[in-house]
This record gives structure tokens, sequence and C-alpha cells, in this order.
């Protein structure tokens, strides 16, 4: 079978960019891949945090380090840089320890203040950032993370198939470092509860475990999609079964489907068909959001968004 060349267009998808935008102190920031900044004004708490985002070339044949400058600016950006921020960033989340959500964590954990919590193998990557003992927090799967007005709790998930580099980081993983070495560790499904009474699952991976979130609740659902447009088509919809529908989310929220291997400071693309087709997820994913009366979108990077709207 002859490879399909390009890449899906995200004009096609256009008026899936419209979660509406935050206009009190709570909101959402989609920052890449699966990054996503929780704030309300007085604490903030972000997932993966991975803004160097190497080239191709460098992460196929070169060791990767965290870009210091692009960190920075993002950090900047968004006003949370201990030097320069307001906000409070109370920890960072690796949903799984890929370098394409695990590289820079530490790295803004040591800029912020914050705390890096996640599992044994995201703790194994703060140690060889140099983040001391007290700045790292291997979490208990069901047991709830309170962190001011949020409460986190992490579920064991699995990563989307096929898993590149698969198996745990048992020692301290000092950057440069191969991207080989940032082997997969835990996967995580994080649920994010807030005094607001708002709810939301982050599914940073297109994989899931059988019945894992049955039972819990959550009116948002912030699905990772990297990968699943090369399943069949019986693998999204049983995703999609075991993710939006496990937790009865009414809105959901697309992550995890740009070109990693370009920076923030360019415009977001697609995924190559080589490695991901998002066309085929969002012909699927548009069905079963009809089928489900679910709202279905796409996030905007940078700008502050607030999926409940409507729905509380």
């Amino acid at each position: 079978m002859r490879m399909k060349l390009g890449r899906p267009d995200l004009a096609a998808h256009a008026e899936r960019f419209d979660v509406p935008p935050a206009a009190e102190d709570f909101g959402v920031t989609f920052l890449g891949v699966s990054s996503l900044l929780f704030d309300d004004g007085d604490t903030a708490v972000m997932t993966d945090g991975f803004f160097s985002r190497p080239s191709l070339l460098r992460v196929a044949l070169g060791r990767l380090a965290p870009d210091e400058a692009r960190i920075g600016s993002a950090l900047t950006r968004l006003r949370l840089d201990r030097d320069n921020g307001v906000r409070r960033l109370a920890a960072v989340i690796p949903v799984h320890t890929h370098f394409d959500h695990v590289m820079d964590s530490a790295t803004v954990a040591l800029r912020t203040g914050a705390l890096l919590a996640g599992g044994r193998s995201a703790a194994n990557v703060g140690r060889g950032a140099g983040l001391a003992e007290d700045r790292i927090h291997v979490v208990t799967p069901h047991e709830p993370m309170p962190l001011g007005a949020f409460t986190l709790t992490f579920v064991e998930s699995e990563h989307c198939p096929p898993d590149r580099f698969p198996g745990t980081i048992t020692e301290p993983l000092t950057p440069p470092a191969k991207a080989s070495a940032y082997r997969c560790g835990e996967a995580w499904s994080v649920f994010v509860e807030h005094a607001s009474g708002r709810t939301a699952l982050v599914q940073g991976s297109a994989g899931y475990r059988p019945g894992a979130l049955d039972g819990r609740r959550a009116d948002v659902a912030y699905l990772g999609v990297g990968q699943l447009g090369v399943q069949d088509e019986e693998y999204i919809r049983t995703y999609w079964a075991q993710t939006v529908r496990a937790v009865g989310a009414r809105r959901v929220v697309l992550v995890h489907w740009d070109d990693f291997f370009r920076p923030l400071d360019e415009p977001l693309r697609a995924l190559p068909y080589a490695g991901d087709d998002l066309d085929v997820t969002m012909r699927v994913l548009a069905r079963l959001a009809h089928q489900d009366r679910v709202a279905l979108h796409l996030p905007r990077l940078w700008r502050r968004e607030d999926p409940w709207v409507g729905l509380r």
C-alpha cells in the first residue's frame, strides 16, 4: 500500500475551534500536544508543560534537552515564571513520560516552584533534572490530591498503540538523552475538580484501560487523539465509550493532534498522514458526538477558554 503524503488541512475543521472564551477568572489554556493550564486566578495546575518541541531530525538522530529559551518565553507569556509571574503554579502533571509530554516538566517545576506530580517514571525525570525530593510527588492512584481549590485524581490508563518506547524509567534521567530514553512509564487519566463545581477528565493519550473510568463523572473531557486516526473504527468507537461515555461528559475538547515538531511561535498544523489522520478521527468522533448529543471542539492555542459555559 502506498503511503499517503501530506497532512490534514485544519481549515476543513475550522468550525470546531469554538470553545467558549473564558469570561471569569477560571480558564483552561491549550498549549499544544496535551499541555493544558487550568487556572482560577489564584492557583494553577498544568499537564505536561511541553514547550521545547525539538525538530523531527533532532528527535530521530540527536539527544534531547529542554530548551530554556522556549520554556522561558512560554512561562512569561502565561505569567507563570517565578521571577515575573502573578499566579501560583501548584503542580506540573505529566500524563506519561514520553519526551513530548515529560521532557520539560521538571524544568517548568524548577522555574515556577511547582510540584512535579505523577508516577515513578516522572519522579526519575525530576531527579535527573535536579528537582529536590520535596518537590516531587509520586501519586497514589484513586487518592484525591488537593491543590488550592483544585482536587486531582489519577487513574491508571494505557498508551495508544503503538507505544514506540514502552517500559518504565527506573533511574534518574539526565538530559541530554535520546528520545528512546523517555519510556512511556505510567499512563494516567487525570480528573480535575474545582471548588466551583467544574469537573474535567484529561485523557492525554488515546489509550484506555477497560472499565477503569466506570462510576466516575466529568462534565468536560479533554481527549487525546494522537495516533487515533490510524486505528480501526472499532478501536475509535471503543475509546469514546471507555472515556467520554464512561464519565458522562457533555463537552469534548480534542488535544494531541498538532505537529509537535513545530515550535509554538509558528501556526499549529496537524500531524502528517504518515503518523496520524485527523480527518478520520474527526469523521468518526463527529458521528459519535452527534449520536450522544455531546459538543465536540478543537481548542485554540494560548486562548483562555471555559468549556463549562452552558453546562452549569
